[in-house]
């Protein structure tokens, strides 16, 4: 038992409170006596609110004021969001632990009158404080926003400073008030931690009443380096106190900002710099790490860096069951009832929503963001998607309470008949049936291949048999690679996206 206080040093924001309450609570849980006093902190980040961050000058806006306190010895350790810290430190301090990461991703949360502006074909002013969102998310929205009137979306971005609070209470203004925006682009992890704080939450609550949510893609829009996780210092000669916060330390969070942020040191940045950079682990995929934007010199970027099947032979046959969905398959819509979804539902392709009669109040999420711009393009308020990666990954993403989304059990999925099986998660719905539909062409090439990427389990179902025995499978992460394993396939090859298997067999 532990008989020591330490004093916390925070700002005094609401997320900052919020998260380093958190902290405490998590470093007093593995050390039973402990006791942990947060002491609040004004940082000049804090008190100068009328400079957008890409005109800051200096380092260490958010933090400077906390360094001292902790240097002077007047609090015991502190809390930052990481992705604030510049790379290099003061010597008297030490990263004691970087806690387990939540949520990397950005989201958007747009006011209750979007769709009317949107059918109206105004301009939808969205406040951020980064670059880098300037820099990629418009040419998203584009796509992703439903057409609700003629022509593209309309988007202006516009910078912003203040607390997650401050900022979501814009879009509550009176459409005529200079302070009024359509949408905010926030960090998901502050919304989590702020629904997981009893203040927090109840003031959040009341922030997202009537609010629309768009869970932004990892792929389009790659966050901060290092958004999402905590980095928790003391004093290095603190040996005691470092033991004791070290308790809490993620190494595999640790590693992946590890990563994002030897990016940034590299390529230089800050508050001022236009690219994205986010590292995550998947099951099937191992580390992807997602990086688009553009640099310093104004070099655009755009690269997912991960570690492909060992090298494919020179000669080969290539056959891009992608490019042939439609040239193998016809499909035909199933009689539907006449009432309209109104729940949570998640369209497993674009063509599994065709012709359903969804009602305004209906919550879509979908596979990728191919099908997402479809389904945009029928004028459907798509909320996120799997990102291409397979249901599995985006179900953390769905449980997140702060979203506000059904138990498992009462969502609606949309999909083939022939794919009811695969299903574990709410109600399955079959909404179209696919029929085998391929001429001699196909299959002659099929026979001959070396290399096949398949685009669905069903397209492997029916044409599996025209496969040589000694070609090459592959596939993305999803159902589809679930459907080849569970069929015998001894090696498969799961990539993720057909567009990165193209580079492996370069085709």
């Amino acid at each position: 038992m532990i008989s020591r206080s330490l004093k916390l040093g925070t700002r005094r924001s609401l997320l900052a409170w919020a998260q380093s309450s958190w902290v405490a609570r998590q470093i007093e849980a593995v050390n039973p006596g402990l006791s942990i006093e947060l002491v609040g902190i004004e940082t000049r980040g804090d008190r100068i609110q009328d400079i957008p961050l890409s005109q800051v000058t200096g380092k260490e806006f958010f933090v400077a004021e906390i360094d001292q306190v902790l240097t002077t010895g007047d609090v015991d350790l502190t809390v930052h969001s990481m992705k604030d810290l510049s790379l290099e430190r003061p010597h008297p301090l030490q990263l004691a632990a970087i806690p387990r990461r939540e949520n990397p991703r950005d989201v958007i949360l747009f006011g209750p009158d979007v769709l009317g502006k949107l059918a109206r074909g105004a301009t939808l002013k969205i406040g951020t404080s980064a670059p880098r969102r300037i820099e990629n998310i418009p040419a998203f929205l584009e796509q992703a926003l439903p057409r609700l009137a003629f022509g593209v979306p309309k988007v202006e971005l516009v910078e912003i400073r203040g607390n997650v609070n401050t900022r979501a209470s814009r879009l509550h203004e009176p459409p005529t008030a200079p302070k009024h925006l359509d949408g905010v682009v926030l960090a998901f992890a502050g919304l989590i931690r702020l629904w997981k704080d009893e203040k927090g939450r109840a003031e959040l609550s009341q922030l997202l009443q009537g609010v629309r949510w768009m869970v932004l893609p990892l792929r389009e829009c790659p966050t901060a380096p290092a958004q999402g996780a905590l980095a928790i210092e003391c004093r290095a000669k603190d040996s005691e106190a470092l033991a004791l916060i070290r308790k809490i330390h993620c190494t595999e969070t640790a590693r992946h900002v590890g990563i994002e942020r030897e990016l940034l040191r590299e390529w230089g940045g800050g508050c001022h710099q236009r690219f994205g950079a986010t590292s995550v682990a998947h099951e099937k995929l191992g580390d992807l790490f997602f990086i688009r934007g553009r640099l310093s010199d104004d070099k655009s970027v755009e690269e997912l860096r991960w570690t492909a099947p060992a090298a494919s032979p020179a000669a080969l046959r290539a056959w891009d069951g992608s490019a042939l969905r439609d040239a193998v398959f016809k499909t035909q819509p199933l009689a539907r009832a006449e009432s309209g979804v109104t729940g949570a539902v998640f369209a497993a392709h674009s063509r599994a929503a065709e012709g359903v009669r969804f009602e305004k109040s209906a919550r879509i999420w979908t596979s990728g963001t191919k099908s997402w711009f479809k389904l945009a393009l029928q004028g459907l308020w798509v909320e996120g998607c799997a990102e291409n990666l397979g249901f599995e990954g985006v179900k953390s993403t769905l449980t997140e309470p702060v979203l506000g989304l059904p138990n498992a059990e009462q969502w609606d999925i949309l999909t083939h008949c022939n794919a009811i099986d695969g299903w574990s998660w709410g109600r399955v719905i079959p909404t179209y049936r696919v029929q085998p539909d391929f001429g001699k062409g196909e299959v002659d090439s099929l026979k001959q291949a070396t290399h096949v990427f398949w685009s669905s389990g069903s397209q492997f179902e029916a044409l599996r048999g025209q496969v040589s025995g000694k070609a090459r499978h592959a596939c993305g992460p999803g159902k589809t690679s679930e459907v080849l394993m569970a069929s015998g396939v001894s090696a498969v090859d799961v990539f993720p996206s057909v567009e990165e298997w193209k580079k492996w067999v370069k085709i």
